[in-house]
């Protein structure tokens, strides 16, 4: 069993910064590839971004390429997502996911194996 607890989120105007963090629980963190998912007021959960069990690879979602950075620290058990210029789209609610195993395919929710509860960000314009 894994436990991922998200922190971070807030509320920033639009071209402002944030970095969200995702502290797992559990012995196998490294083993992981972990996600970031958003779901926003009525809309669906989405994939944002994905990095797999060494950091060494990662993949973004179009919409956030290029503004928003994942990385990992195994030592610490947390994954992080740095998030520059915002803009009011990206207000949603984040959630961390593990994945065990490769990183086959990592943009579905149903690609994922255990989840956090989320975190708020706020975006004003």
């Amino acid at each position: 069993q894994v436990q991922l607890v998200e922190s971070g989120g807030g509320f920033v105007q639009a071209g402002g910064s944030l970095r969200l963090s995702c502290a797992a629980s559990g012995r196998t963190f490294s083993s992981y590839g972990m996600g970031w998912f958003r779901q926003a007021p009525g809309k669906e959960r989405e994939f944002v971004a994905v990095v797999d069990w060494s950091g060494g690879s990662t993949y973004y979602a179009d919409s956030v390429k290029g503004r928003f950075t994942i990385s990992r620290d195994n030592a610490k058990n947390t994954v992080y997502l740095s998030m520059n210029n915002l803009k009011p789209e990206d207000t949603a609610v984040y959630y961390c996911a593990a994945r065990i195993g490769a990183l086959l395919s990592f943009g579905a929710m149903a690609d994922y194996d255990y989840w956090g509860q989320g975190t708020q960000v706020t975006v004003s314009a």
